[in-house]
C-alpha cells in the first residue's frame, strides 16, 4: 500500500490489478448486522452468544433434546424471512458484475445461514455452514439427510409443534419418518458432513485467490483460519472490512467501516456503482 493510499484505495487498487483473477470473499455475521440480524461474538446489544449458551448449536444436544432444539432453532431462525438486504449485500452483486466483466471470478464464501446474499442476487456463493431456509433428515443416509440431501424449511407446517411443543408434533422426514433437523453446520460436526457445504470448493477457493476481502468475521471458526492462513502463506493481498475488529495478522489491512458504507463506496470508487 502506498503512504498516500488511504485502505480502501489500496483495496480497489488491488481488484483492478486482479483482473482474470479469483476474489474470493469471505463474509460473517457482521455484513447482516444493518439488515436487522444479531451477530454471534460481536459487541452489539443482541449477539447471540451473549444470550444463548454455545451448546445448544450442537448435534449432541439435538439429539439429547430434540424438542428443545427445535424450540431454540424456531426461536433464533423465526424473523429471518423478514429479513433484506442491505447496501452491502447489493454492493458485493455489483462488485461481482464488474469483476467477471473484466474476464475474473468473484467467490462469496459465507458463513451466515440466512438467504441475503442470495436475494441480493449473488451468484457465485458458497454459504459453508449451511442455510437456515432448508432441514434435513437427521439420519444419515436417508435421501432426504447427510451426506447430499435436504428439503425447503417451508414444505413443513411447524404450526403444530409451535402450538403444543414435544416427540409427537416434531417435524419428520417424509421419506424415514425420522426427526428433521436444521440445515446448518453444528459446532461439533465437521465442515465435509454434507455436500451442500462445498468444503472443497472453499479448499481451492483458497489456495487459487489472488485477493482475499474478509467482511463483517470475528475469525473465530475453521473456514476464516482456512481462508486466512491460505492468503498468508500465498502473500496475497488481504483486507478486512470491519468497525471494530483489529487485524488478525500484521498483513492484513484492515477497513475500519461497516460494510454497508465502505462496499458501497468501494464500487463507486472502481466505477460500478450498487443499485
Amino acid at each position: 500500500m502506498k503512504p498516500t493510499d488511504s485502505p480502501l484505495d489500496a483495496l480497489a487498487e488491488a481488484l483492478r490489478a486482479a483482473r482474470h483473477e479469483l476474489v474470493l470473499v469471505t463474509t460473517g455475521a457482521g455484513i447482516s448486522l444493518a439488515s436487522g440480524i444479531p451477530t454471534f461474538r460481536g459487541t452489539d446489544p443482541d449477539a447471540v452468544w451473549k444470550r444463548d449458551l454455545m451448546e445448544l448449536a450442537t448435534a449432541r444436544f439435538f439429539y439429547e433434546d430434540p424438542v428443545a432444539s427445535w424450540r431454540w432453532y424456531l426461536q433464533r431462525f423465526g424473523a429471518l424471512g423478514e429479513k433484506r438486504p442491505n447496501p452491502a449485500h447489493l454492493a458485493l452483486v455489483a462488485l461481482e458484475k464488474w469483476h467477471v466483466a473484466r474476464g475474473g471470478e468473484l467467490l462469496v464464501v459465507s458463513q451466515n445461514v440466512d438467504t441475503l446474499h442470495e436475494q441480493a442476487g449473488s451468484r457465485n456463493l458458497v454459504k459453508v455452514h449451511g442455510s437456515a431456509d432448508r432441514v434435513r433428515c437427521s439420519r444419515h443416509g436417508c435421501r432426504h439427510g447427510a451426506p447430499r440431501g435436504s428439503l425447503p424449511r417451508a414444505e413443513f407446517d411447524v404450526g403444530p409443534f409451535l402450538r403444543d411443543p414435544g416427540t409427537a408434533t416434531l417435524p419428520r422426514c417424509p421419506e424415514c419418518g425420522s426427526v428433521l433437523r436444521q440445515h446448518v453446520l453444528l459446532f461439533d460436526e465437521c465442515y465435509d458432513e454434507h455436500e451442500d457445504y462445498q468444503w472443497d470448493r472453499v479448499i481451492a477457493g483458497a489456495t487459487r485467490a489472488a485477493v482475499h476481502l474478509f467482511v463483517g468475521t470475528s475469525f473465530s471458526v475453521g473456514v476464516t483460519d482456512l481462508v486466512l492462513n491460505a492468503a498468508l502463506v500465498q502473500r496475497r493481498p488481504t483486507f478486512l472490512i470491519d468497525p471494530g475488529l483489529e487485524a488478525p495478522a500484521p498483513e492484513v489491512t484492515v477497513i475500519r467501516q461497516p460494510s454497508e458504507e465502505a462496499l458501497p463506496a468501494l464500487c463507486a470508487a472502481l466505477g460500478c456503482p450498487a443499485a
